[in-house]
C-alpha cells in the first residue's frame, strides 16, 4: 500500500537548487566549448563568403584558444556562466514538472501522463522564464567570451569581470542594456527547453518501460541525457547563433537618447540579414561547437540533476520516500 511519504515530490524551490547546481557542475566542463562556439558564430558576421578565416572549425578554434590565451582564455566567462546556469536550469528544471502537471490537471488529464504536447509546452514555458531571469548574466557571458586578446572576431569589449560588465553596461546603455536580446533568449532557450526535459524523459521511460535498463541507473540517465542533447543541438542552432549575435553586436545612441542595437532589431532580423549575406550555413556557424558543448552538458547536467535530487532525498527524508 502506498502511502503520503512514497508519493513525496521534491518542492519547486529544492528542485530549483538540485537543477541549479547539476547545471554548474556541467558548464566547468561544457564552457571551453562554449567559447570556440561563440567566436565561430561571430566569424564573418554579415560578410559575403564567409569573410576572413581565423578559425577553422570548433577543434582549430580551442586550440588557437589555448595556445594564444591558456586555461584562462578556454574558461573566459566561466564565473558568470556559474551565475548564469542557476537561474535558467534551475528555472528549467524545476518549474518543467509543476508546469506539466497543472497544464496536465486543467485538461483532465493524470499527472503521470507524458503528453508530447503538454511535454513541449512545459519545456517551453520553463525555459522561457529561465532565459527572462539570466538575461543580463547571458548577455555578459557572450560578451567575455567573444573577446580575444590575441584574435579578436566581432565586437569587442574588454570587462575586467562580470561586475564591471554589468557595472559598465549600466553605464553606457541603461536598464535597455541588461535586456538587450532578451526576445532572442527566450526564442532560443524555448525552443531547446521544448525538446530537452520531453526527450529525456520519453527516452527513460522508454528504457525503463521495456526493461532495458533500470529506472535508478546512471546509464539510463546517460542514455537519456544523450539523445536529449543530440535532439537539443538540432533544434536549437539558428536561435542560438542569432542570440550570440545580438548580445555582442555593436551599439548606436539615437537622438532620443536610446541606445540600440548597430545591426540587427530583432532575433528575425538577425537571422533574415544572416541567410541574405552569408547563405542557411550562416546560421550553423559553429554547429560542431554547439554539439560538443551542448551533448555533454545536457548529459552532465540531467544525469547530475538525477543523481543531486536522489541523493538529496536520501539525506533529507531516508530511503522511506521509494
Amino acid at each position: 500500500m502506498s502511502t503520503g511519504v512514497h508519493q513525496r515530490q521534491l518542492s519547486t524551490a529544492e528542485g530549483f537548487l538540485c537543477g541549479g547546481l547539476a547545471a554548474c557542475i556541467a558548464v566547468t566542463i561544457s564552457n571551453p566549448a562554449e567559447v570556440a562556439k561563440t567566436r565561430l558564430q561571430l566569424q564573418g558576421e554579415l560578410a559575403k563568403g564567409g569573410g576572413l578565416k581565423v578559425y577553422n572549425n570548433a577543434f582549430d578554434a580551442m586550440i588557437k584558444t589555448w595556445r594564444n590565451e591558456g586555461i584562462r582564455g578556454m574558461q573566459r566567462g566561466l564565473g558568470v556562466a556559474y551565475a548564469y546556469q542557476i537561474p535558467l536550469n534551475g528555472s528549467r528544471l524545476s518549474f518543467y514538472e509543476p508546469i506539466r502537471r497543472t497544464i496536465n490537471r486543467t485538461f483532465g488529464w493524470s499527472n503521470a501522463d507524458q503528453i508530447p504536447i503538454t511535454s513541449v509546452a512545459a519545456g517551453a514555458a520553463s525555459g522561457a522564464i529561465g532565459a527572462i531571469i539570466g538575461n543580463p548574466l547571458f548577455l555578459v557571458k557572450a560578451r567575455m567570451q567573444a573577446y580575444s586578446p590575441a584574435l579578436p572576431i566581432g565586437t569587442q569589449r574588454h570587462y575586467k569581470n562580470s561586475f564591471d560588465a554589468l557595472a559598465t553596461i549600466w553605464r553606457t546603455e541603461g536598464i535597455r542594456g541588461y535586456i538587450r536580446g532578451m526576445d532572442a533568449a527566450i526564442l532560443r532557450t524555448a525552443m531547446g527547453s521544448s525538446v530537452q526535459l520531453p526527450t529525456y524523459n520519453w527516452t527513460k521511460n522508454q528504457l525503463v518501460g521495456h526493461a532495458i535498463l533500470p529506472g535508478d541507473s546512471v546509464w539510463t540517465f546517460l542514455a537519456s541525457s544523450s539523445v536529449s542533447g543530440v535532439c537539443v543541438c538540432l533544434v536549437m542552432q539558428p536561435a542560438d547563433t542569432a542570440l550570440t549575435r545580438m548580445y555582442n553586436q555593436p551599439t548606436k545612441k539615437l537622438p532620443d537618447g536610446r541606445v540600440v542595437g548597430a545591426l540587427y532589431k530583432s532575433p528575425i532580423d538577425c537571422l533574415w540579414r544572416t541567410v541574405k549575406t552569408e547563405g542557411v550555413l550562416g546560421w550553423y556557424k559553429g554547429s560542431l561547437a554547439h554539439f560538443l558543448r551542448i551533448t555533454p552538458h545536457t548529459i552532465v547536467t540531467l544525469t547530475m540533476n538525477d543523481v543531486i535530487r536522489n541523493l538529496y532525498k536520501d539525506l533529507a527524508w531516508g530511503r522511506s520516500y521509494v
